[in-house]
């Protein structure tokens, strides 16, 4: 464009784009003038009726012109300019559609607006003949509740129908006539409703012709096999029939139905063709062919007769497309005479054959209806044309396909003649009884469908991969034919395609279908077709949608329907056209036009179609890239001013159109064309279209290469190697994903240019990462077959089939010089697609340089550029990586290339120049190192050593020690020292490995990072890494696999271990070794079952606390030593169920049970607590059993053997020598329950018979004192005996005490450092939170908030105070709280052991004492670790002085004095560790020690108990009078719910409540102390129950206090008062006794024991 011209266009200012041109149609020599009036308006989109015309500009304002009846007004004749349609002011209009004589505009928010002629209801508008406004419709879903309003996007309008297309992808209609689409025959439709028989499809586009709808509707997924319907909704035939034959089956599922037909009388005539068939039949031929020599006859027949250049219908299309055969619905034959032919043509046998079996496969009668509807409808005749023309229709309709799919056995002419024939009344019987019934047939359907699932393949008929291109199985509804039962020869043909025909089924990928638009397309027409315009190979209406078949997989894009024709649009810019052609307006001369045949359009390739009247536009590229406007039409020359009509042969460029600008709309409407044009401003117009020309020239080529080069390859046979076939696959199928994401690019270009041209919704802007990752991935493909030579492989088998299309390569692949070598030609053709990376990088430059620098645009548009540039340089790098490391593999000694050779690798370096050896090699040895992508090899004579580069470490080593130009190589299992010839070999060979093992852990070394300018290496791998590994040769890992990190050759952290023979370690390691916490699996083979143990490991052994489950059932918990139960544990054996379960819990040392522990033998109902030895019962013990014996003694291996003390449940007591379990031998004393004994020999066992030998006392036979026996009779003897000759409490659990003592990191009890013990306490509180983060579950919040508390440790400068004593009281309550904690743990172990001893057969009464005494035993041993953490603790029993301010004068309760004077010598607290720990212990504890207290006062109790019943019959003043409690004390009112009343005789259970239910509260607490303190309180509100009413001071006497509580005490009804009182005995601390609490203490016992001795009048 020169400056002048370019000056006047700026001054024409914002008009340079969407200026709009119109001109009379009907003639070729045409010049477009301007429309006037729309000055400086961009106009988007028009709309064209016959006579008017709609402009909507880009503000989403409408303008009408041309002549409009509809409006009231002058300008209802013809308004030249263009009008403003104000209605529609302030809605903003998307997109508008002109109908003939009506017109309709979509706004943005989905309303559709219609005006203009309503004589058929075209503008939904009821009685209304024209609406002069744009009136709003409304639209709404009647199946969804409440209605909602549907969303319109498109609209199309015929001339008497509208339809809308919804947000949901669904049609919706209104108007007149079969074209609707609607079942239904009232019209007009003024209220739009849903054409239901697309609902549920994604509907892309629709067009209105003047009398028939086209919608473009995206194909079902492959995968999406719905339940498939039997038969067929409207004609109920059976969509999928089945033949038998004697060694197949044949499926078959070409169901078309006849309903779309509207039909109209006089056909019914055609219904008789179905006797001929019965005539034909007789001439059977007689069996003279075998079926197998048939077999081959028939297909060559099929064959001859499809093919034969005869039938003058195969169009020939320069060869490039599917002849016309492919298509089902051709009527290949146009007259009679050749159909006879064709049938004369196929055998006789053939016919009768096909005919015999053909008779219904359905029982019940059919309909009047469905009779006639069963022809295939023809020219009305005889009846044999009627069944020749059956024929001839069931062979165009399937096709090439019967012909390559019959040896496949899918198919043949026979099951095509059961579909297209429903038996007609006449010949209801089932004939020829082969055919099975509806039953039969649904269950093979079903053995179908699951045979195809085991298939996983979506076709059986493997011959034919254009077939499966156009994705057979992708009708609507369609289930793909195949086998049951195959003969052999079939099978070795199928076997031999199988491998290869899966990998041109383009791969679509979801992502790509949703962004960009779709080219898995079918057609769908329906309407009047009287003019062939549906494409259905017929001339009658369809009133519901129909699939047009022949348009399957011809990846149309775009649909424009004119008058009586119609047109679609291909991805591959061609134009198919069918339907009246009288003008020449289809664009080609061929016959007949019912169906779609490809238009003749020059230029390079069609990019937008606009069909009129009775014509149409074309819009095609030139090669400069400016798009020329074909005309094809009626052509009105003017000579001698005799008007001579004409039309054009094939479509004509208008010349002058080119002059005005670059086109970007065309539309054509009845009297008029018009075009949008864009002036190109500064080139980016320009640089617009020429991307979008080239990326559709581009995609035909791609698709060239796909059906010319790629598809025949992969159809040839021995291509080597099973892996080759299987690379050469992918490269295919990921060739076919590129080249279906540039299709879906060209298609989405095209639209792009018709809209606004921003550049920021560019799809290679907006979607980069789709283009690129497939072009990455493609390029993986395509090197690594490559790699592996095959080229070279392909080059062989190929030869035959590429030297005869030399030519047709060298065009594809743009080498031109002479004598190329094959391999070169092949390599060129598949690593041209990246150049055209160079050119997207270019046209986003070019378009960037229309933009100031500063704007976003100008940014994004030059990073996308930069991006595509850096993968363009990144892949042609990794193309010379593969080149370089093919021809590394052609000169590499041939034994090692086959191990070593993969898809994947890459050479880097090798060092055949002898640049790097090992160090201290032999003289004559051979060391060649060759560095791959992912290995470091090190090849010797005939052997090879590959080491992964994700386990190799690399570095130089120093100078001095003599290594001059060293590397040093560490992997896990060998260190290699490398000499290389010279520093800078060295440091090329260190550069090298260090990138490479860098570019091996990120494992991205296809994706660079776009746009970052290419990625700068970084020349330190990490030294600390995540990888795998198979150890080969280290004795205790051989043959194992570790995954997880590494530190320098060594396993170092988290991963995971498998052993070949299946152990497996899943922990933490470190420096190679098991160590911290981790989990193993070791399996076993006669249990066929695990060992399992999940704990801590230290230098790759078990150590520290852990879980071992043995696959025999018994269960480990405790600690472990060198792979040893060493230390505490506690083993369980078998369930409940099994044979002998039973329960250790104890001490181990060495894998034995060593020291004391506790048995428990569930089968046999006894628990042993005593000492062990090599894991026999050892030193002495105790054993209770379930039935109440008890026995303390020694034990020798086992056995009661030795001193002991039996005792049975009923006191009977024998204390001697024992040989044996429960077997008295020797002396010893035996006392009876009455005290009586007998002393001397015994021997046998006991609970069977006895032998004695000595002497019967009867003590209380002696009267005299002196006289009497050492023996007591009371139980107090037996308590006092027992425990001498049980283990000492301070010897039990000691494995306990010394585990937490070594957790602080002491040797032996109080030997260490302090702080060094805190230091271990954080250590082991911060790693077992580390550990329970990664299973949050195990941590509650409040336990993490103790776990943060507990870091903290407490300090105490200066003297000890009460204060600091509450500290340290607190610290330990939490401590106690987790057992993350080491007192923590101990406490927890301390409470399992406890219980496990004395829960069960364990709660035996004779064991309290010992429970009591163990309780005593933890405390002392825990308060010396206390003390040891808190040395500033006083001892045992020091005080610690009150505060002065603390020191007021508290009332004594005894005494009237003020008590300054405390029990101690000196007032304050006195330091126990009773007070310290039993608050913390105590809690724990306390169900099983109560139990014993229970057990063992149970006597006393319920004597107790029954005297409490009774006393508690009583009314308060007889109570409080039998009791003898002075009057004085007694209440007179008492308060009852709030209320005050006046105590009568008959008041019950109100006197002293609140004392009452004070002392209720001692069995809700734990420690002494506590109970001790509600003692006190009930003491209190006693005596403040008496000063109410006494009104005066007053001292309390116990004589008068006694009778009081003795009464609070009965009316509490404590149940179980005498285990308190013995807890609170055993367990008070000793400084109270004497002291005020003790005294109440003495009161509660003296009344317990009061009430049990009441004598009761």
């Amino acid at each position: 464009m020169d400056a002048q011209e370019r000056s006047s266009e700026e001054a024409e200012g914002a008009k340079e784009r969407g200026l709009v041109y119109i001109w009379k149609a009907g003639s070729c020599s045409v010049t477009p003038e301007r429309l006037p009036g729309l000055s400086g308006k961009t106009v988007l989109q028009a709309a064209l009726g016959i006579h008017h015309g709609l402009l909507l500009t880009e503000g989403g304002e409408v303008y009408s012109f041309g002549k409009l009846p509809w409006r009231s007004g002058p300008e209802e004749l013809c308004a030249s300019s263009p009008i403003l349609e104000n209605t529609l002011l302030g809605h903003h209009v998307i997109t508008v559609a002109a109908g003939s004589f009506h017109n309709g505009a979509v706004t943005e928010s989905g309303v559709v607006y219609m005006w203009g002629n309503n004589s058929a209801g075209q503008c939904a508008v009821a009685d209304q003949p024209c609406v002069p406004e744009p009136q709003p419709i409304s639209i709404s879903d009647s199946e969804t509740s409440p209605l909602l309003s549907v969303r319109i996007l498109q609209l199309a309008c015929g001339e008497e129908h509208t339809l809308a297309l919804s947000l949901s992808r669904e049609i919706w209609a209104w108007g007149s006539g079969c074209q609707l689409g609607l079942i239904t025959t009232t019209f007009p439709v003024t209220k739009p409703q849903k054409v239901e028989h697309l609902a549920g499809r994604v509907v892309l586009q629709i067009a209105c012709g003047a009398y028939h709808s086209l919608a473009l509707v995206q194909c079902l997924p492959v995968q999406e096999m719905k339940p498939i319907p039997e038969r067929c909704n409207h004609c109920s035939q059976l969509l999928i029939t089945m033949t038998d034959k004697e060694d197949h089956v044949i499926i078959s599922d070409s169901h078309c139905c006849p309903l779309g037909v509207a039909l109209s009388g006089k056909q019914t005539e055609n219904s008789v063709f179905y006797p001929s068939l019965d005539t034909l039949e007789g001439k059977s031929v007689a069996g003279s062919q075998s079926e197998d020599s048939q077999k081959p006859l028939v297909e060559d027949h099929t064959l001859v007769a499809l093919e034969s250049d005869g039938a003058s219908a195969l169009s020939s299309n320069d060869g490039q497309e599917d002849s016309g055969i492919s298509s089902p619905g051709n009527i290949l034959f146009p007259d009679k005479k050749e159909v006879k032919e064709y049938v004369v043509g196929l055998p006789d046998h053939l016919l009768n054959e096909s005919l015999e079996k053909n008779i219904s496969t359905e029982p019940e009668q059919p309909s009047q209806e469905e009779q006639i509807s069963a022809c295939i409808p023809g020219p009305p005749g005889t009846s044999t044309s009627a069944l020749n023309s059956l024929v001839a229709s069931c062979a165009s309709a399937v096709g090439v396909r019967v012909a390559a799919t019959y040896e496949a056995g899918a198919l043949s002419l026979k099951k095509v003649m059961n579909f297209y024939g429903t038996p007609s009344s006449e010949t209801g019987s089932q004939s020829g009884g082969g055919s099975p019934g509806p039953e039969a047939l649904r269950d093979s359907r079903e053995e179908q469908v699951r045979l195809e699932s085991m298939q996983g393949k979506k076709s059986s008929s493997l011959v034919d991969i254009r077939e499966e291109e156009s994705e057979g199985g992708s009708r609507r509804l369609s289930l793909p034919g195949l086998l049951s039962q195959v003969s052999p020869r079939l099978l070795r043909k199928v076997g031999r395609a199988k491998m290869r025909t899966v990998a041109l089924t383009p791969t679509y990928s979801g992502e790509a279908d949703a962004l960009l638009p779709s080219l898995r397309t079918e057609v769908w027409s329906w309407g009047k077709g009287k003019e062939g315009q549906l494409g259905h190979g017929d001339v009658l209406p369809r009133l519901q949608p129909l699939c047009v078949k022949s348009l399957d997989g011809k990846e149309v894009i775009h649909l424009s329907a004119g008058g009586h024709h119609s047109l679609a649009l291909t991805a591959k810019s061609q134009v198919y056209s069918w339907g009246s052609n009288i003008s020449g307006q289809l664009g080609h001369l061929s016959s007949p036009t019912t169906v779609p045949r490809l238009a003749k359009v020059c230029g390079n390739g069609v990019w937008s179609t606009a069909a009129g009247l009775d014509y149409s536009l074309f819009l095609a590229d030139e090669d400069d890239f400016q798009p020329g406007l074909y005309y094809s039409g009626q052509e009105t020359t003017t000579e001698n001013t005799l008007y001579e009509n004409s039309c054009t042969k094939s479509p004509i460029l208008l010349v002058s159109c080119s002059k005005m600008g670059y086109i970007s709309n065309v539309i054509a409407g009845g009297d008029n064309c018009l075009v949008l044009v864009d002036k190109n401003v500064m080139g980016y117009i320009a640089s617009l279209h020429e991307l979008a020309s080239t990326e559709r020239r581009f995609y035909c080529k791609l698709s060239e290469i796909k059906s010319q080069v790629l598809r025949p390859l992969l159809g040839l046979d021995n291509l080597g190697s099973a892996s080759t076939i299987q690379l050469l696959q992918e490269m295919a199928s990921r060739f076919s994903k590129l080249c279906y994401l540039i299709g879906q690019h060209g298609a989405s270009l095209s639209s792009f240019l018709h809209g606004v041209k921003e550049a920021r919704s560019l799809a290679i802007l907006k979607h980069s990462s789709l283009f690129l990752d497939s072009y990455t991935e493609y390029c993986t493909s395509v090197t690594n077959f490559l790699v592996m030579g095959g080229f070279m492989l392909l080059a062989k088998p190929a030869i035959g089939f590429l030297s005869k299309n030399q030519e047709l390569l060298q065009k594809l692949s743009e080498k031109n010089e002479e004598n190329v070598q094959l391999v070169e030609v092949l390599n060129a053709l598949f690593f041209m697609p990246f150049g055209r990376l160079h050119s997207y990088a270019r046209t986003l430059l070019k378009l960037a340089t229309c933009f100031e620098v500063a704007s976003p645009e100008y940014q994004k548009l030059q990073d996308s550029s930069s991006c595509y540039e850096s993968l363009a340089v990144h892949l042609s790098r990794k193309r010379k990586e593969a080149e370089y490391t093919l021809g590394f593999w052609k000169t590499f000694p041939g034994k090692m290339t086959d191990s070593l050779r993969k898809p994947e690798r890459r050479l880097i370096c090798e060092s055949s120049n002898r640049g790097l050896s090992l160090q201290h090699a032999g003289r004559f040895s051979v060391n060649w190192f060759i560095l791959f992508n992912d290995a470091l090899v090190h090849a010797q004579f005939s052997t090879h050593h590959i080491f992964s580069l994700s386990t190799l470490w690399v570095e130089a080593l120093s100078e001095e020690a003599g290594n001059v130009n060293g590397l040093k190589i560490t992997t896990p299992e060998e260190q290699l020292v490398l000499v290389s010839s010279s520093p800078q070999e060295k440091n090329k060979w260190l550069r090298a490995i260090s990138q490479a093992v860098d570019q091996a852990l990120r494992g991205t070394s296809d994706l660079i990072l776009y746009g970052a300018g290419g990625n700068v290496p970084r020349q330190e791998p990490p030294i600390s890494r995540s990888a795998k590994y198979t150890f080969y040769k280290d004795p205790r890992f051989k043959d194992a696999v570790y995954d997880g990190r590494w530190l320098s050759g060594k396993p170092h952290g988290r991963g995971i271990l498998k052993w070949a023979d299946g152990r497996m370690y899943s922990g933490s390691f470190r420096t190679g070794l098991e160590d911290g916490f981790g989990e193993y699996r070791v399996p076993n083979k006669v249990l066929n079952k695990d060992d399992h143990y999940v704990g801590y490991w230290k230098e790759g052994k078990m150590c520290g606390h852990g879980v071992y489950s043995y696959a025999t059932g018994e269960v480990y918990e405790g600690c472990f030593q060198d792979n040893m139960r060493h230390g505490h544990g506690l083993l369980r054996s078998g369930k409940l169920t099994s044979s002998s379960p039973s329960m250790f819990i104890g001490q181990w040392t060495m894998d034995k049970k060593s020291g004391y522990g506790v048995f428990d033998d569930i089968t046999r109902g006894e628990k042993y607590m005593g000492m062990w030895q090599d894991d026999l019962c050892q030193g002495n013990g105790v054993v209770v059993t379930q039935f109440g014996l008890y026995y303390e003694g020694a034990f020798s291996t086992n056995k009661m053997m030795g001193t002991g003390i039996l005792l049975s449940e009923d006191d009977t007591v024998y204390e001697g020598e024992f040989s044996d379990n429960w077997t008295l031998n020797g002396k010893g004393t035996l006392t009876l329950p009455n005290g009586d004994y007998i002393e001397g020999l015994f021997s046998g066992e006991w609970g069977s018979g006895i032998k004695i030998t000595g002497t019967y006392f009867k003590p209380s036979l002696y009267e005299n004192e002196k006289d009497k026996p050492k023996a007591l009779l009371t139980g107090h003897f037996v308590r006092r005996k027992l425990g001498i000759l049980a283990v000492p409490p301070d010897e039990k659990w000691k494995a306990v005490f010394e585990e937490c003592w070594n957790q602080l990191g002491c040797e032996s009890p109080g030997q260490g450092d302090r702080w060094k013990a805190w230091d271990n306490i954080a250590v082991a509180l911060t790693t077992n939170r580390r550990h329970h983060k990664d299973s949050p579950e195990v941590l509650s919040r409040s336990h993490t908030q103790t776990l943060e508390s507990l870091e903290f440790i407490p300090q105490h400068i200066g003297a000890f105070t009460l204060e600091k004593y509450e500290n340290i009281k607190k610290y330990l309550i939490k401590a106690c709280d987790t057992p993350l904690h080491p007192l923590g743990k101990l406490v927890e172990t301390l409470v399992a052991v406890y219980r496990m001893t004395y829960v069960g057969v364990g709660a035996n009464r004779r064991l309290l004492q010992e429970a009591v005494r163990e309780i005593k035993s933890y405390l002392k041993r825990i308060f010396q670790l206390v003390r040891f953490l808190f040395p500033d603790l006083p001892d045992e029993g020091s005080t610690i002085p009150f505060q002065p301010t603390e020191t007021k004068g508290r009332r004594s309760f005894c005494s009237g004095k003020s008590d300054s004077r405390s029990e101690s010598p000196e007032p304050g607290y006195v330091v126990t560790s009773f007070g310290l720990l039993l608050p913390v212990l105590l809690p724990r504890l306390y169900p099983p020690l109560f139990m014993l207290y229970a057990l063992d006062n149970e006597r006393e109790e319920d004597t107790y108990w029954e005297c409490v019943l009774r006393l508690n019959k009583q009314t308060d003043l007889a109570l409080l009078g039998f009791l003898g409690v002075q009057v004085k004390f007694w209440p007179e009112t008492v308060s009852i719910l709030g209320e005050s009343r006046k105590v009568s005789s008959n008041t019950k259970d109100a006197c002293f409540a609140s004392a009452i239910e004070c002392l209720q509260q001692i069995s809700t607490t734990f420690t002494p102390a506590d109970k001790l303190k509600v003692i006190q309180q009930t003491f209190e509100e006693i005596s403040q129950n008496v000063l109410k009413s006494l009104q005066e001071d007053f001292l309390w006497s116990m004589d008068d206090l006694l009778p009081i509580f003795l009464y609070v005490v009965l009316r509490a009804r404590i149940r179980n008062l005498g285990s308190e009182v013995h807890l609170i005995e055993d367990l008070m601390d000793p400084y109270l006794q004497h002291g005020e609490q003790g005294i109440m203490f003495t009161t509660l016992k003296a009344c317990y024991y009061q009430i049990q001795h009441e004598k009761l009048t």
